[in-house]
């Protein structure tokens, strides 16, 4: 079976969607993805794009970890006043 549509997105694209990435600086790499960085929207290769995203799930794991550790202590801190 023919695979006649594979990457017709990417034809239309200047120099069918290759490149160097901003980020990272890999020459002759398909930048597809588009993402902020420094305020500027850039296209960024396969690579970038997951390591992005690995950040951002990290910190959203960090920071929803925090909320949880402080919850307890705030419980205890409002339970104590009631107490004495």
């Amino acid at each position: 079976m023919s695979k006649a549509h594979r990457g017709t997105g990417v034809r239309t694209e200047f120099n069918h969607g290759r490149g160097k990435c901003p980020r990272c600086g890999t020459e002759n790499v398909k930048v597809l993805y588009e993402k902020e960085i420094d305020g500027n929207t850039v296209k960024i290769c396969k690579r970038c794009n997951a390591e992005l995203k690995n950040i951002a799930k990290k910190e959203a794991r960090a920071s929803k970890a925090a909320a949880a550790a402080a919850a307890p202590a705030e419980e205890a801190a409002t339970e104590a006043p009631a107490e004495a």
